[in-house]
């Protein structure tokens, strides 16, 4: 007797994937485009795609390269590699070369390879990216989340690493630190990274330091931990947050030399799976990396709309009585509406999934749940990912302002439009359960 072709597929399910989902970003981009679709009038604040265009001379490079077509190197093109290696040495103050480099179809997969390839266990904080956990689950790993409050500025504390670690010293661990955060904008100071540093390296703790939105950091001053820990530190990054092209899928992971071991094991790994990134892109972003001062006065600009954007949105969630912090970078929001959870429950909301939801129904504003950070399923913490609006007009009209001289609200308001009014709709829905 023959099973049922969906019962077939049940029972040989791989027990780490069933149950799975899509990625919660993922979904709501896809919902966000069926309602469009169907005439609804959305504003996606949903998925973390940046606004802005990729710098021109980057595109122009792409056009020069569009005839690549060999197979290229499993660890990235060698020039691509050198010029992130002096890229980091030059921003970061990040010693490494070449060999130290490996490039990926977006720092997504590289971070799932390095799961797969290293031993133990996964530590991330609360709130987190959504893809860590998942990732983790899907290998077989073991994931330990460490709650953050916003008392703490949602960031992970030396402390709580070290009380962690005690309870099994020397446990192989990758820890993952993201900043400036996704889903909360908010950073990392030099003391906090030098504490952590210094913990980690006393338990011996391997740390993956997502570093994506570094360059968009809104004043220009992030601060890399791979200085202060450089013996067990591997640094991710790419081009898809500062410099616009998320679509060209294209990461990269920095080693230090104790870790060239663990190199070669995800490359051995990328050999058999993707065998090698997309060769025009890589070609092109040789460009990104060499940088020059086109490509500076675009990421001035970037993080001068991000943060005039950034702020006036916190000044107007704060008018609705929700918890919430300034971005310090990237473009994300991560307001706490607990403080109307009355009025919320009289609505029948309860959880952050349904406030999401019930936003998205009444008002066309698609944003995602805190529960999909990693966060408990009855607090009512949300993420905006506040990029719907014309980036390349906001770029523009930004180059024609001093730069010494903020941008005002009345710029926000005339280039971002779309983002200030989805907050003003989120105010307007909020005031209407009195």
């Amino acid at each position: 007797m023959h099973n049922h072709p969906d019962s077939f597929g049940e029972v040989h399910l791989n027990l780490n994937v069933r149950g799975l989902g899509v990625s919660a970003t993922v979904a709501i981009n896809d919902r966000s485009n069926e309602l469009i679709r169907r005439g609804r009038d959305v504003i996606k604040l949903g998925l973390g795609q940046s606004p802005f265009p990729v710098p021109e001379s980057v595109v122009e490079a792409l056009r020069e390269n569009a005839h690549q077509k060999a197979y290229l190197p499993v660890k990235g093109l060698y020039e691509l590699r050198e010029a992130v290696a002096e890229h980091h040495r030059r921003t970061f103050g990040i010693e490494c070369t070449a060999d130290e480099v490996l490039i990926g179809p977006g720092s997504k997969e590289l971070m799932f390879l390095l799961q797969l390839a290293y031993y133990g266990d996964l530590v991330i904080s609360s709130p987190s990216w959504v893809s860590y956990a998942p990732q983790a689950q899907i290998i077989g790993r073991n994931i330990f989340v460490l709650p953050t409050s916003i008392e703490s500025n949602w960031q992970l504390t030396a402390a709580q690493l070290e009380e962690f670690c005690a309870k099994d010293h020397g446990r192989p661990r990758i820890l993952v630190l993201n900043y400036p955060s996704n889903p909360t904008g908010c950073t990392l100071s030099h003391g906090q990274l030098a504490d952590i540093a210094e913990v980690a390296r006393q338990n011996h703790v391997v740390v993956l330091s997502d570093e994506i939105y570094g360059k968009i950091h809104h004043t220009g001053q992030h601060e890399s931990i791979v200085p202060l820990y450089p013996e067990s530190t591997i640094f991710s990054g790419g081009l898809s947050k500062w410099c616009g092209a998320g679509g060209w899928r294209l990461g990269l992971f920095v080693f230090p030399k104790s870790l060239r071991w663990l190199l070669d094991a995800m490359a051995a790994v990328a050999s058999e799976t993707f065998t090698s990134t997309s060769a025009p892109i890589q070609y092109a972003a040789i460009r990104a990396f060499q940088g020059g001062a086109d490509i500076d006065r675009y990421l001035v600009r970037s993080r001068r709309v991000l943060s005039a954007l950034g702020n006036l949105l916190t000044r107007s969630l704060e008018k609705t009585g929700a918890d919430i912090l300034p971005p310090e970078g990237a473009f994300y929001l991560f307001p706490d509406f607990s403080p109307l959870r009355d009025k919320l429950r009289r609505k029948g909301i309860n959880t952050s999934v349904e406030i999401c939801e019930k936003l998205l129904d009444d008002t066309g504003v698609a944003i995602l749940p805190g529960s999909a950070f990693s966060r408990p399923a009855d607090e009512l913490t949300a993420r905006l990912a506040y990029v719907d609006f014309d980036g390349a007009a906001a770029l523009e009209a930004a180059g024609t302002v001093p730069e010494g001289e903020a941008l005002d609200d009345d710029f926000v308001r005339t280039h971002c439009g779309r983002v200030v009014e989805a907050v003003d709709r989120i105010g307007d829905w909020l005031g209407s359960m009195e």
